[in-house]
């Protein structure tokens, strides 16, 4: 068994942890082939299925992971390669092997975790990217889950912000999970790298994503929580962290907002409080200098002076959704009027229509 075939056999071993893994390659004297070849020879006491399949490997799926590797210039890092990022290392139950592509140094980067809503408010999309796009100034790689909402505004942030990103799968990396966030994947192996410890053709099952979201808060220094509703997939993520030890934090929005009451938990159990970016980089001791994380942002066009309706509109809006009737009770001008008026503040970039007839302000 040649070294290419080992990596791989070891990678797709079923429930073989990075500590398990450790022990069998120790055992064989740090010869790969012989931890893959002959596991029953060495005295490490190992998962069933993991050691199954190590007895009988899948030939097939072996041959189909080494041509996908030779085709899409993934690699595979093993938790004995000096490669392997020390911070995931010491989480519990960490990966035996994580299948890469882009920037394998990448991970050893300091990196934040950026997590929340999969159908976020325009105000926590806006504020998601403008956060990482800051994070990505001042040097901090900022990771991620892939999917819709504030995952992949997180993702969009740090690359507008001249930055690294890391996207981790919950799928095999061949597989982009959502397919409408293909060409951001594409983005981020060009500038950053795309992480999985599923092997290739792994669908994405629901199981997937918890395990996931350890991946993420074990690669990173902390975990910033942008809007969450009560069952949220990332508080998992927040969970993971806290685990690890890694700081949490959170940012906070209205009482009447379902998405704001994931946070509002974290922050009851000890999570800090962010206002504003560099709430982040001071809770995780971070020294930045005030001319790099102040660089100007991309110019923009000007937005015009608004009239007093409009003034009066965007206030009634505020920073939650709402419908052209709750708008029409709060301002008592005629509906035409209102939905004349979102229109224009949306093409201005103001406003964003969402789901069931409701509007939300972008700040």
């Amino acid at each position: 068994m040649d070294a290419a075939l080992a990596r791989a056999t070891l990678a797709r071993a079923p429930g073989l942890t990075a500590p398990t893994a450790q022990m069998l390659i120790g055992a064989a004297g740090g010869d790969l082939a012989q931890a893959a070849r002959a596991p029953s020879t060495l005295r490490v006491e190992l998962p069933p299925a993991a050691r199954s399949f190590l007895g009988t490997p899948d030939e097939r799926a072996l041959g189909a992971d080494l041509e996908w590797l030779a085709s899409s210039g993934a690699v595979i890092v093993l938790c004995t390669d000096p490669e392997y990022p020390a911070l995931l290392r010491q989480s519990a139950a960490a990966p035996a092997a994580l299948y890469v592509q882009g920037s394998v140094p990448l991970l050893a980067t300091r990196q934040l975790a950026m997590v929340g809503s999969r159908s976020p408010t325009p105000a926590g999309r806006s504020t998601a990217r403008e956060f990482a796009a800051w994070f990505a100034r001042a040097g901090i790689t900022v990771t991620s889950g892939l999917a819709t909402g504030i995952d992949a505004a997180s993702h969009e942030g740090a690359l507008k912000g001249g930055g690294a990103t890391i996207a981790v799968f919950g799928t095999g990396l061949d597989r982009v999970y959502p397919s409408v966030n293909r060409a951001l994947a594409e983005r981020i192996r060009a500038h950053g790298a795309l992480v999985s410890e599923f092997p290739p053709g792994t669908a994405p099952l629901p199981a997937n994503f918890p395990r996931r979201n350890r991946i993420i808060a074990g690669l990173t220094l902390g975990t910033l929580v942008v809007e969450a509703a009560r069952r949220s997939g990332s508080l998992s993520t927040a969970r993971h962290a806290l685990e690890a030890g890694r700081e949490v934090f959170a940012i906070p929005g209205s009482i009447h907002s379902p998405l704001s009451y994931g946070c509002h938990q974290l922050i009851k159990a000890g999570a800090t409080l962010v206002a504003e970016a560099r709430d982040v980089t001071d809770g995780l001791g971070f020294s930045e200098s005030k001319e790099r994380l102040t660089a100007a942002p991309a110019a923009a066009g000007e937005l015009r002076v608004l009239d007093k309706e409009y003034e009066m509109l965007l206030d009634a809006l505020g920073f939650e959704p709402a419908t052209i009737d709750s708008l029409v009770a709060r301002t008592e001008l005629p509906s035409d009027s209102i939905a004349s008026m979102l229109l224009i503040l949306e093409l201005e970039g103001r406003v964003a229509a969402l789901p069931g007839g409701r509007y939300g302000r972008i700040p």
